[in-house]
């Protein structure tokens, strides 16, 4: 059993392919020299949960399996941040209560980049970010400008797209 993680040709997990290039991409490095992402822990978890919010989106508007699939992301990705947090020394008994804070903020924060970017309110989405994400001072027009040629970038890959090039956050990057 164990000597199938050993084999060349072990099939990845579409899921799993999906988590790691959404946490690659939130460690772009443009997004901290040119949009005013600290870089920080929180920078990059603020950083993470952007990316997710897009790509959870785009999978919101395709049809099935997607909705199963993005259950499927969630979870991979609440079990990243539990594995993240013991790897950072956490104890047993601290890894509920910051677990309970960080899919709080998750969500939150989740909801209100939805919100402006459904009412395409970049007002609304700016201040979101910069209360959140941006280092004070630091506007947030450049981050707002790609989350918005992001999720436009998104709206052009299908299902099969998407897992097969993973999310097109290159494009927007380009365009900012």
């Amino acid at each position: 059993m164990i000597f199938n993680w050993f084999r060349k040709d072990r099939v990845q997990d579409p899921v799993q392919t999906m988590l790691t290039r959404v946490i690659a991409a939130s460690r772009a490095e443009p997004l901290y020299t040119d949009l005013g992402v600290p870089d920080t822990l929180e920078g990059r978890y603020e950083s993470v949960i952007v990316h997710m919010t897009l790509v959870l989106r785009r999978l919101r508007n395709l049809p099935p399996p997607a909705d199963d699939f993005a259950q499927e992301f969630v979870d991979a990705f609440f079990k990243w941040l539990d594995m993240s947090l013991r790897d950072m020394g956490v104890s047993d008994l601290g890894v509920p209560k910051r677990m309970k804070k960080l899919v709080t903020a998750f969500y939150g924060r989740a909801r209100s980049y939805g919100v402006a970017l459904d009412e395409e309110d970049r007002a609304a989405l700016e201040e979101a970010l910069d209360r959140n994400v941006t280092e004070r001072g630091d506007p947030a027009h450049a981050l707002a400008a790609y989350m918005i040629a992001a999720e436009a970038a998104l709206a052009g890959q299908d299902f099969d797209a998407l897992l097969r090039e993973g999310p097109a956050f290159d494009a927007a990057l380009t365009l900012t």
